[in-house]
């Protein structure tokens, strides 16, 4: 569906992702999500630098994120659940407010993306994506197709320093710049 293209005379760059998984329910053995994203981004060729389930908390996802975004090892932060509507979803009111840059764009990539796959269900989803300080944060759904969605039609190709026109990946030494 997108075009997708390499530079190939750059080398591979992997980066280092951690997965966080918001649910009520679900337990780091039951969470398909988060382990599909694992699976995703190492046969990729990145590093998991940690995976854990968090309840449907505004402060429990928050101290999540800020204890991984204050790990210098760690490029990228996921989060899979709590971005529909019910009640418990809050993963967005949790992690947007933290944003340093939000990244509008993902969401309407995710949406374009998803719609092929789920048609007008993906209205259901309040996919976000942003920076905190130099970590990139990107929240997805919690179905292990919303998330094989958002990494195979986008992030697989965002965090691959051979995508060309442009990646994140090398944008990341200059995240810093003042």
């Amino acid at each position: 569906m997108f075009k997708t293209a390499r530079f190939e005379d750059r080398a591979f760059k992997p980066l280092s992702i951690a997965v966080i998984a918001v649910s009520d329910t679900r337990t780091l053995e039951t969470d398909t999500g988060g382990a599909l994203l694992k699976s995703l981004l190492e046969a990729d060729g990145h590093s998991c630098a940690g995976r854990v389930v968090v309840r449907d908390d505004i402060q429990l996802i928050r101290q999540a994120v800020q204890g991984f975004v204050a790990d210098p090892q760690v490029d990228v932060i996921l989060t899979t659940g709590g971005t529909g509507f019910s009640g418990r979803d809050v993963t967005p009111e949790a992690v947007e407010p933290l944003f340093d840059k939000r990244m509008e764009g993902f969401s309407v990539l995710f949406h374009q993306y998803s719609a092929t796959t789920v048609g007008t269900s993906s209205l259901q989803s309040r996919a976000t994506a942003g920076l905190i300080g130099t970590t990139f944060v990107f929240c997805l759904p919690g179905s292990r197709g919303a998330c094989r969605d958002a990494w195979e039609g986008i992030l697989t190709h965002q965090l691959d320093y051979r995508h060309k026109p442009c990646n994140f990946v090398e944008l990341m030494p200059r995240l810093d710049e003042r």
